[in-house]
């Protein structure tokens, strides 16, 4: 069994916290990620990044990395007990050349003990499974986070994700149906394709935690959108008409004469769905834009708006 020391893979120490480990397998894999670095060697790289973090994150896989090494990553891909013990007969029964042990009590209390010690108390009992049966744990769930988009939110939508088996890198397709109404935090569980079970165990889930990603067009403020609208100085002192953008399309807005930037306008029900029923509103905030150059005729123009405002105000002291 090939040990491999998943700490120096992340660059971490052994007593290092969840949130250290965390941060560093985000900022490998963002380094070795292959569609963003181009070395022959990154994708191989990124896979051992993976799998590190896939033992480490966990709990349970890290306690028994600790006190195993490699060989729990044997016993869960095969089913078989780790190296060392393929001589014992985990069945309960005595025979296949083996040795017979008995998990209900009595005379083999002391090896159930340690069965449970090794295995985490998944191993077959009397009460619990038959005796006789085969050995099975199930594998644990596994998260990752989903971003999605506002119309999707405001829809739903189906999509195509790809998801890499960090412990034998292969990478396999998906397909997520994303409810309407979904929000940020919200999980959508896909049953059985999470960390492999033991044995005859079944395999965990996904949960796919939602983050909705405000785009180009919008910000989010909670349950309502805000979409900046872009004027000209002469719209916003004498009013106009604007396009501006919604989740359901292009909606026609009156900027009102004499706005100034930072106004919003709101359109009512165009924002993301609200718990019970209905959505939030959108508001059209209007900001003054400028040329960055201007033609001798405007130039002029605003020396002539110039004069007229300051013949205006009135005299001072």
């Amino acid at each position: 069994m090939e040990y491999k020391d998943y700490y120096a893979t992340l660059g971490v120490s052994k007593d290092a916290s969840a949130e250290d480990i965390q941060k560093a397998y985000r900022k490998l894999a963002r380094k070795y990620h292959p569609d963003v670095n181009k070395d022959p060697k990154a994708e191989a790289r990124f896979k051992e990044i993976g799998e590190a973090n896939e033992v480490l994150k966990d709990p349970e896989k890290r306690k028994r990395y600790d006190q195993y090494g490699s060989a729990w990553k044997s016993a869960q891909q095969t089913g078989a007990p780790p190296p060392g013990w393929e001589g014992f007969d985990f069945s309960g029964g005595a025979g296949g050349g083996g040795f017979g042990f008995d998990f209900g009590g009595g005379g083999g209390q002391g090896f159930s003990s340690f069965f449970d010690m090794l295995f985490g108390g998944a191993g077959p009992r009397r009460g619990g499974q038959a005796q006789g049966g085969p050995f099975r744990r199930d594998g644990a769930s596994s998260e990752a986070t989903l971003e999605i988009s506002v119309e999707d939110a405001i829809r739903g939508a189906s999509r195509e994700i790809a998801i890499t088996d960090p412990s034998t890198g292969r990478a396999r397709n998906l397909s997520v149906k994303i409810p309407q109404g979904v929000r940020t935090g919200q999980k959508i569980r896909l049953a059985g394709q999470g960390s492999p079970g033991l044995g005859a165990g079944q395999a965990g889930d996904l949960l796919l935690k939602i983050e909705i990603v405000p785009g180009p067009h919008y910000r989010l403020e909670g349950s309502d959108l805000v979409s900046p609208v872009s004027i000209a100085p002469w719209q916003a002192a004498l009013g106009a008409e604007v396009d501006v953008v919604t989740p359901d399309g292009a909606a026609h807005i009156r900027v009102p004469a004499g706005t100034s930037s930072g106004r919003r306008l709101r359109l009512r029900g165009k924002g993301l769905p609200i718990s019970g029923g209905g959505r939030g509103d959108l508001y059209a905030e209007f900001k003054i834009a400028l040329a960055s150059t201007l033609s001798d005729r405007e130039r002029e123009l605003y020396e002539e708006l110039k004069a007229a405002a300051t013949a205006s105000e009135p005299p001072k002291g």
